[in-house]
């Protein structure tokens, strides 16, 4: 999994609440089992129309949000079905930090496990924030996860809470697989003394 140290990039305003998961990827496209290749179906119903042609409205298909690297919410983002394919179309478009008042649990826990920093703020916080990806190009965003701060386009600070054992697994690039990998020597010795100890395990 790719560390997640600091992000600086554009923030796209999507003011929706209660944008669910087959919102963020239908399910006619949770067939794969790959991680790669989602992104250009995130918000497939919103981004385009049933011939396949871009919704000019929708703010992922305007500049410079095409390029954002950060998503600014309404409440309750993330609700619905418990699908990981959400988190992975949001990080195969290029998104690594998703800001909203409020998650759905399940959401909020796959995004840490795929390199997707979910913050929650209070809502004259994402009020503000939400205004400053309005003005696009010229509201680059940073997000220190080391120090726990937002810095705005006008020099503003805004702290947000982390959970510390999460914070330490995106600092490191640790998923599920890296963190178990770190143990793999006290593995292999435990696996080597069941089979000297009860042969007839083994097989």
């Amino acid at each position: 999994m790719e560390k997640f140290t600091t992000l600086t990039g554009i923030a796209a305003p999507m003011p929706l609440i209660n944008i669910d998961t087959d919102m963020i990827i239908p399910k006619l496209f949770l067939k794969t089992i790959k991680r790669s290749g989602l992104g250009v179906h995130l918000f497939d119903e919103m981004r385009y129309n049933q011939d396949g042609s871009e919704k000019p409205d929708f703010v992922l298909n305007k500049e410079p949000y095409r390029n954002a690297k950060i998503i600014i919410a309404g409440d309750n983002f993330g609700c619905g079905s418990s699908r990981e394919h959400a988190p992975w179309a949001i990080a195969d478009f290029g998104i690594r930090c998703v800001i909203s008042t409020s998650f759905a649990d399940i959401f909020h826990n796959n995004c840490f496990k795929n390199g997707i920093l979910p913050i929650r703020l209070p809502k004259e916080d994402i009020d503000k924030l939400m205004d400053d990806a309005s003005r696009g190009a010229n509201a680059t965003i940073t997000i220190d996860l080391e120090n726990q701060e937002i810095k705005g386009p006008d020099g503003g600070t805004i702290k947000f809470d982390v959970d510390p054992f999460r914070k330490h697994c995106l600092i490191e690039g640790l998923d599920d697989v890296g963190l178990t990998l770190q143990r793999e020597e006290q593995i292999k010795n435990f696996e080597e003394q069941r089979a000297a100890s009860m042969p007839w395990l083994v097989r």
